[in-house]
């Protein structure tokens, strides 16, 4: 085929945009099926026991209402892998929250009426929701992520840390966060004779798939699961979800088709949330600034149902060279909702408590932030002693100092005045590692001179159809506009969810598989196409699981201005900068989308996002956008993202990192520097608000700062 410019790399627009800002994108709920019931569930109001009654007859008199599910009366289940998917099975009541009962009905409005009409009768039990580093029941779990050791030891830290010239022992708390996406949890299901369809707002819909043939017991040939337009997910929905469970067994039970589209006020009770992490951190450092010692430690909590352990550790096994060093996991199940992923799980987080530790080490040090980052850069990951594939973090952070003016900074707390404002900037490094799994493509040359490609690919809003239809454009040689992509549907060749970062590089790699087993059955064809055109697949199971002699992350720098209001405790934003090395970037407008919106998420997560576990009813009180504040374009006027095209040989055959990620990691932690260089006055305690800013700037004249 004729040479073509590549479209690898290139600011393609997004090919689904049209249909999303004119409304005929259809998601999960919008799915207009004759005769459609709607249903909505019923929370536990305890936090703990059984139930003891249900009482349906008022709710069954409200008009339009058809059904009222319990666990007297809702189809049986298999026992599920995941507990959280066991709804309306028994009596038990884990947690508030946690769906005791639901209603369908003709519309909205009357589920919703009937729902409120269920009378439940409980026989409560005491409950324990508070999170200390001393509860008695916390313990060591035997892995964090699902695959890593909670706990990994160097030399000896204790002792290396105790002899340092220069120590750093520090606690910082992160609260619970939830994930929030733009469309709620959401699933339309309904039967065609033997096949049943589910619509459902997921990450995934081959694992949707595979967990409804379990739990209903159904060949899965026999369902289709559609999650073609998602309105964002964050993690929340990585696994399948209670609404989709719902929908099924509401329409098994009715006949007709069911929408289940949860209301966000019970969002956080039912599908995950970032559980709080408490973290003690320990670096220990020669006078040059040369990490001896790193210590971090972290106590999260977990459900009783379920056990999900927040990694939060992880990214000290990775960042800095130190011949000493112990991470550890410490979790406390108690009787709260399940946590589960949210965006940068682990790394966000921990990663705030590294790198505020690491600004804390470079004041005792009186050595520039940047610098202290730069001298201790390692040569291979400390952990595992694997050589790096590629890291590119000082090149980032040189490069992010240049963009952001670093060297005109005075490095003085608190030394830049205007008014009753305060202003600071801070640094804060990012990592986030590079995971890919097993894919399935189906690439086909078809009559009319164009291509189809087929994945089971989940675009949850970061452009996945746009940069797939590119790597085949590529790997095929032809033109962007000659390609066609299908996906988000589990009738489509297998693939993995998009999650971890690791969507584009799974999806990419069997699409680009595929496209060039293509090129090669066309080179060899001759005549026309056959009407159906020449298809190729491709695999990658066994190449992309494969393990590598290569330690693999994608890194970042990230930099903060802010100014801290003397009168009000406010802290605004100025600027955000951040410069990543992530590969070869295969769109530049779609990835500098993902990384601003990561950036954008980690300032809510400094300064306005945060949730509370109300300890007397075990029930987070920021249930809704009201209370739980996430940020909007007017909080921060100036933000830039900006990259260093890494050539890698050791990822994919697209040399791509995830991004979705990194953009968060960093920035917290940037931030909480900057308020602190802005003040002198140190906070440990994430979100930023401003009653803790006042409380830290009446202390600090207190104390002479």
């Amino acid at each position: 085929m004729a040479s073509v410019p590549t479209a690898l790399g290139a600011p393609a627009e997004r090919r689904e945009g049209l249909e999303k800002v004119t409304g005929t994108a259809r998601y999960a709920a919008e799915q207009p099926r004759p005769g459609r019931l709607h249903a909505r569930p019923v929370p536990a109001a305890i936090a703990r026991g059984r139930v003891t009654g249900v009482d349906t007859a008022a709710a069954l008199a409200v008009p339009g209402v058809r059904a009222v599910l319990t666990h007297d009366n809702a189809p049986r289940l298999a026992e599920p892998d995941d507990p959280t998917l066991s709804v309306l099975q028994n009596p038990q009541v884990p947690h508030r929250g946690w769906f005791v009962a639901l209603v369908v009905a003709d519309t909205p409005e009357a589920a919703r009426v009937g729902a409120a009409a269920v009378r439940i009768a409980y026989d409560a039990q005491d409950h324990d929701v508070t999170l200390t580093d001393t509860h008695p029941d916390a313990y060591v779990p035997e892995e964090v992520g699902g695959e890593y050791p909670a706990r990994a030891e160097h030399g000896e830290p204790e002792e290396a840390f105790g002899s340092s010239a220069v120590r750093v022992d520090v606690a910082y708390r992160v609260p619970p966060l939830h994930n929030h996406p733009m469309e709620p949890h959401a699933s339309t299901a309904h039967w065609d004779g033997e096949r049943l369809t589910v619509h459902t707002s997921s990450q995934g819909s081959t694992v949707v798939r595979a967990t409804l043939a379990e739990l209903f017991g159904l060949p899965e040939e026999r369902i289709t699961v559609v999650a073609e337009h998602v309105g964002g997910g964050f993690g929340s929905k990585g696994t399948p979800r209670p609404d989709v469970v719902l929908a099924v067994m509401a329409t098994r039970h009715t006949g007709r088709p069911v929408t289940v589209a949860l209301p966000r006020r019970m969002l956080p009770a039912v599908v995950g949330h970032r559980a709080p992490t408490l973290h003690r951190v320990r670096l220990g450092a020669q006078s040059d600034g040369r990490l001896t010692s790193v210590l971090h430690e972290v106590t999260t909590h977990t459900s009783r149902i379920k056990e999900f352990v927040e990694q939060a550790a992880m990214p000290a096994r990775v960042m800095y060279a130190a011949p000493h060093s112990r991470t550890l996991h410490r979790v406390v199940p108690l009787d709260v909702p399940s946590p589960s992923w949210m965006r940068a799980p682990g790394e966000a987080p921990g990663m705030y408590a590294l790198e505020s530790a690491m600004d804390e080490l470079a004041g005792e040090l009186g050595l520039d932030p940047v610098e202290v980052r730069v001298v201790n850069e390692p040569d291979r990951e400390p952990d595992s002693g694997k050589p790096f594939s590629s890291r590119h973090l000082v090149e980032c952070l040189r490069e992010g100092a240049r963009r952001f003016g670093w060297s005109a900074r005075d490095p003085r707390p608190g030394s830049r005045r205007e008014g009753p404002l305060l202003v600071g900037s801070g640094v804060a490094a990012a990592t986030y590692p590079v995971q890919v799994s097993p894919s399935t493509a189906e690439a086909r040359a078809l009559p009319d001179g164009g291509f189809l490609v087929r994945v089971n690919a989940t675009d949850i809003g970061t452009g996945a159809r746009t940069v797939l239809a590119q790597v085949a454009a590529d790997a095929l040689g032809v033109p962007l506009d000659r390609v066609r992509i299908e996906v988000g549907s589990s009738d489509l060749p297998a693939a993995p969810l998009a999650g971890g970062s690791s969507g584009t590089a799974s999806w990419g790699w069997s699409v680009h598989e595929a496209c060039t087993r293509l090129t090669e059955r066309l080179a060899a064809h001759t005549g026309p196409l056959p009407g159906d055109g020449i298809p190729a697949r491709a695999d990658t199971a066994g190449t992309a699981d494969a393990d590598s002699p290569w330690a693999r992350h994608a890194f970042g720098a990230h930099f903060a201005e802010v100014a801290v209001d003397t009168v009000t405790g406010e802290v605004r934003v100025r600027r955000l900068l951040g410069v990543y090395a992530a590969g070869h970037i295969l769109n530049a407008r779609t990835a500098r989308s993902q990384f601003v919106g990561g950036m954008t998420m980690g300032l809510g997560m400094a300064l306005t996002e945060g949730s509370t576990m109300d300890a007397a009813f075990g029930d987070f009180t920021e249930a809704d956008l009201a209370a739980y504040h996430v940020p909007a374009h007017a909080d921060v006027p100036e933000i830039e993202a900006h990259w260093i095209d890494e050539h890698d040989p050791h990822l994919n055959p697209m040399g791509s990192k995830g991004i979705g990620e990194i953009g968060i990691v960093g920035t917290p932690a940037a931030i909480g520097n900057a308020v602190h260089h802005a003040t002198g006055a140190r906070l440990r305690e994430l979100p930023l608000t401003p009653d803790r800013v006042l409380t830290a700037l009446r202390d600090g004249r207190r104390h002479g700062l």
